[in-house]
């Protein structure tokens, strides 16, 4: 006899309903309603990174000037205040947690500083781990905070 004799067939069960119970829904995170901001109908994120990406390009081809320095390192601020401003928005919103990111700015920013009074690299990167590390924990906390408190 064959295996895939037909006649040999299960019967299927009339029911209609599936024999596993279906699982729940996964939850999916939606973004919150955007708080606007203090400039709301303008776009100045927008218009920041616009003008990022332009000095970024300019400052590329003027690349023995000093001008050609400042201008990429103009880009690359205006650009990271548009990313910065997501981040911010997100994270204190409670939808995404930017921890990580946020807390490398006061890092990133304590580091220059304390580079541009000429301190030795020996107290400048410990100096830096510790704000990043401080930025890290109240960010993280705030952010879970938010995550139980419903908006």
């Amino acid at each position: 006899m064959s295996r895939h004799n037909k006649s040999k067939r299960r019967a299927r069960s009339k029911a209609t309903a599936p024999q596993v119970p279906p699982r729940p829904p996964r939850r999916v995170d939606e973004r919150p309603d955007r708080v606007n901001a203090p400039w709301h109908p303008f776009p100045l994120v927008e218009i920041s990174v616009l003008i990022g990406i332009v000095c970024i390009v300019l400052g590329l081809f003027r690349t023995d000037e000093t001008g050609g320095r400042v201008l990429l390192a103009l880009g690359v601020a205006l650009g990271a205040l548009g990313g910065l401003d997501t981040s911010l928005r997100e994270h204190f919103a409670g939808y995404r947690s930017h921890a990580l990111v946020l807390a490398a700015f006061p890092a990133v920013a304590t580091a220059a500083i304390i580079g541009l009074a000429h301190a030795p690299l020996y107290v400048i990167v410990p100096v830096m781990l510790g704000v990043f590390l401080v930025a890290f924990v109240a960010l993280r906390r705030v952010w879970e905070h938010k995550q139980r408190v419903p908006a």
